[in-house]
């Protein structure tokens, strides 16, 4: 297989059934083109994951590309495989588009910066580093995954200069969205406590059904900002209410409900955690919450490393990409602990979705804007 080829790579991907925590071989694919490519490849596992580090070169700069093998499963969104109209993992060219569960996220977006590698190492002369960073765990709970992984780098002083995320983050067309940051996400789960009793007879029962709905009208009362410079208004969202009562002449024991908040800059998770803590003490003191952060918010600010990613794409696209920080979380946070990093990739309009596909002439329109990074960073 020519690794300079990114059809054939993403192909050879896609026809690795990865659904994570699984890696069914898609690493070993890689590693099997990194390393005809000189690169020194290290498979990593922690846990139950498999994770691969590539490098080629020891000098600066060093430039990074990051990405993940493991894919959603192929019934996504409460349809079956079934109703795909061909096998999700056949990889099938028809129609000028590559068909098959992570064409776009992302196995397309790792196949054209492989590609981009081959084209940019066959030519010399050669400067600087590159690497690449690929876990098998962002779609899962992404704990043995990245995190691990950029902790291992900054034990061996490897961390690059700037990293690369080759996240689907395009809208409409390829070019027009790069992801310079990322919202921070806490989910909550609140558990109120009362008194069971007889709806006729409230005075010898307390409803906490009553206090889990004022503690929630008072965390939805008022939006918590208006937004920053680079981010939306931090949003919550109550995602359930749940008392589980038949009876229709009882006052329940328990009342539950769950959120979340996806917050900006203005907030930290430990910040909106006591924010929580103390606003369900005031209306309801017989409760507990029980919060995760799956990751803070983060901003690599716009300067010439972000401009020189847009004009590279520029370039290649004929437009300017607007800097974004919308959406869900990627592993971009946990990357943004160590270095500077931005996230661009194909079109999502079909990801995690039926028929998942990408047009193969945008893969080759990647692997181009790649390449174009690469020599513009390492020059």
């Amino acid at each position: 297989m020519n690794p300079a080829d990114p059809i054939a790579l993403a192909a050879a991907l896609i026809r690795c059934p990865s659904v994570t925590p699984a890696d069914a071989g898609a690493q070993a694919v890689l590693a099997d083109a990194l390393a005809g490519l000189g690169f020194a490849v290290t498979r990593l596992r922690f846990g139950e994951i498999d994770n691969l580090h590539a490098r080629i070169g020891d000098g600066a700069p060093h430039f990074a590309f990051a990405g993940h093998t493991d894919v959603v499963p192929p019934g996504g969104g409460g349809h079956a495989a079934s109703a795909w109209s061909s096998d999700p993992f056949a990889a099938e060219m028809r129609d000028g588009k590559l068909y098959g569960r992570g064409a776009v996220d992302m196995k397309g977006g790792i196949a054209a910066f492989v590609a981009a590698c081959a084209d940019h190492l066959a030519k010399a002369p050669r400067h600087g580093s590159i690497s690449l960073l690929i876990t098998g765990d962002e779609e899962g709970v992404a704990k043995d995954g990245t995190a691990p992984l950029m902790a291992w780098l900054a034990e061996r002083g490897e961390v690059p200069d700037f990293c690369l995320v080759g996240e689907p983050t395009c809208r409409e067309r390829l070019g027009d969205v790069v992801k310079i940051g990322r919202r921070g996400s806490i989910s909550a789960a609140i558990t109120v406590f009362g008194t069971q009793g007889h709806v006729a007879y409230p005075a010898r029962a307390d409803n906490p059904a009553h206090r889990l709905v004022r503690a929630l009208a008072a965390l939805i009362a008022a939006p918590l900002d208006a937004g920053s410079a680079h981010f939306e208004p931090s949003s919550l969202q109550i995602t359930s209410i749940d008392i589980g009562n038949p009876a229709g002449n009882v006052i329940p024991a328990e009342a539950r409900a769950r959120l979340n908040i996806r917050f900006n800059d203005h907030h930290s998770g430990a910040s909106l955690d006591a924010w929580l803590r103390a606003t369900l003490a005031q209306h309801a003191e017989r409760s507990v919450i029980e919060t995760a952060i799956s990751g803070e918010a983060f901003l690599t600010e716009p300067g010439p490393a972000v401009a020189r990613l847009a004009a590279a794409i520029a370039a290649e696209c004929g437009i300017t990409p607007a800097l974004e920080t919308g959406g869900g979380t990627s592993d971009a946070r946990f990357i943004s602990r160590y270095c500077p990093v931005a996230e661009f990739g194909l079109v999502g309009d079909t990801m995690h979705q039926v028929d998942e596909r990408v047009p193969v002439a945008d893969l080759w329109r990647l692997k181009a804007i790649y390449g174009r990074i690469l020599a513009d960073f390492l020059a």
